[in-house]
């Protein structure tokens, strides 16, 4: 299970729904759905934790709601 904070918005330049997880630079999903958005993020986020482990850089703990969002 996920437990990295997702700031969800929506963006009307593209039509969709944006996710960024701030904890995990450059992990940005989005979709024509919220739900879909926020599916599309879960397996982002698997997929950069598996690219760092990878690579052996550090992925950050999930810290919670963080102070700026």
């Amino acid at each position: 299970m996920n437990r990295y904070e997702m700031i969800i918005y929506w963006s009307g330049e593209d039509q969709a729904f944006v996710v960024e997880v701030p904890e995990l630079p450059g992990c940005i999903a989005d979709g024509a759905t919220y739900v879909e958005a926020v599916a599309n993020a879960e397996k982002v986020i698997g997929e950069w934790i598996q690219v760092a482990k990878e690579l052996g850089r550090p992925i950050p703990e999930p810290r919670g709601r963080l102070m700026y969002a």
